[in-house]
């Protein structure tokens, strides 16, 4: 039965909290991945950045409706979900769109149980985490690399 250390990628293209937009875009040009670990100086993890994040900057702000009425706004939207959405358009650094909750497994974890783990939490990338170090990572097309196996 394969394992995540059979698969992984071990030379991994990783990005900090405060790596700028600007340069996670060309890291994503200039490697060709679609995701990326951030990582903290230790290499522990912090989160996860995709390219989704990124493009996410570009769509249009939706501005919620609201029912004026006497002194009072009622808001028919989340305020909550507007004030996220222009937080990430507005932001200049990975910290501010990363996701910070990431599906993590094993070097020992198997192939299957990790494809169970891209399915059901739509993750494309899975951080290989050993005493909360990123040893690899890996990725839908690692997975689908042993399908011809």
């Amino acid at each position: 039965m394969l394992k995540a250390k059979d698969i992984m990628t071990r030379n991994i293209h990783s990005v900090t909290l405060d790596t700028a937009l600007d340069e996670l875009a060309r890291l994503f040009v200039k490697t060709g991945v679609s995701a990326m670990p951030v990582l903290d100086d230790s290499g522990n993890l912090e989160g996860i950045v995709t390219e989704t994040d990124l493009v996410e900057q570009d769509k249009p702000l939706h501005i919620p409706t609201v029912i004026s009425l006497f002194d009072w706004v009622l808001y028919l939207e989340s305020e909550k979900n507007f004030r996220e959405e222009v937080e990430k358009i507005t932001a200049r650094k990975v910290g501010e769109i990363c996701t910070r909750e990431v599906v993590t497994c094993t070097s020992e974890t198997p192939v299957s149980e990790i494809a169970d783990m891209m399915v059901q939490k739509k993750a494309h990338l899975i951080p290989v985490v050993e005493e909360k170090k990123v040893i690899g990572v890996v990725a839908r097309l690692d997975v689908i690399r042993t399908m011809g196996l």
